[in-house]
């Protein structure tokens, strides 16, 4: 019975028991190895982590199960709908680890046990390289810098000297009055020069601003990347 469920009807030849175990189980080995390369190149998700051991071995299944069977299909492909729409948005990085992981399985469900080892095996060296080389990533990413100064002080000049010492590029985006108007917040863009001397920056706007609130941090973005 088991072995009629895999029969492939487009070549004529049935995929026998043992060899589409040995495609799921080859496919389970190289989404394992998708797996520890998501862990090792960036943020980690437990779950996510495991799922990418797991998905492989399911897309090789169910390629192997509906092969030739346009209901079977069909029903799949309404299964899988489902799922997506149920789901959170991933950020690009995790969405392309998905489409790795569902191309092996598909390479091991048609026999090419080879071709979806090379695909893993290259792949996977460049997301090493790219974590090892720090490909795409900012060198000296942009900061918020709010300071909190007198009412009394004129702002418009006071930091640039430190501005000029410390930083790449600055930019005032925005002014507010604070503390029942006896006080201005002022908001910056800063980019920093060398962000182990943000230390040394802060205490010396302290030291402007009569020892005022200082706060600086990376700028808010949506945690979601899109595409």
């Amino acid at each position: 019975m088991l072995e009629s469920l895999i029969t492939s009807t487009n070549s004529g030849s049935v995929l026998s028991f043992w060899n589409a175990m040995i495609y799921a189980i080859t496919s389970g080995i190289l989404g394992l190895i998708i797996s520890l390369t998501y862990t090792k190149t960036g943020n980690v998700s437990k779950n996510f982590a495991r799922t990418l051991v797991v998905l492989p071995i399911l897309v090789c299944v169910v390629m192997i199960a509906v092969n030739g069977n346009l209901g079977a299909s069909v029903a799949v492909l309404g299964a899988f709908s489902l799922v997506r729409f149920r789901s959170l948005q991933g950020t690009s990085r995790e969405i392309g680890f998905v489409f790795f992981d569902m191309t092996v399985g598909i390479c091991c469900a048609i026999g090419q046990l080879a071709l979806a080892l090379v695909i893993t095996v290259f792949v996977c060296i460049l997301h090493l390289i790219f974590e090892l080389t720090g490909f795409g990533v900012s060198k000296n990413d942009i900061k918020n810098l709010r300071i909190t100064i007198p009412e009394n002080l004129d702002y418009s000049n006071i930091f640039d000297d430190l501005f000029e010492q410390y930083t790449h590029e600055h930019k005032l985006v925005a002014v507010k009055t604070t503390n029942m108007g006896s006080m201005y917040e002022l908001g910056y863009e800063v980019r920093l020069l060398d962000d182990r001397y943000e230390k040394n920056f802060i205490d010396e706007v302290r030291t402007r601003n009569g020892n005022l609130t200082v706060i600086c941090g990376r700028c808010d973005k949506n945690e979601l990347e899109e595409l």
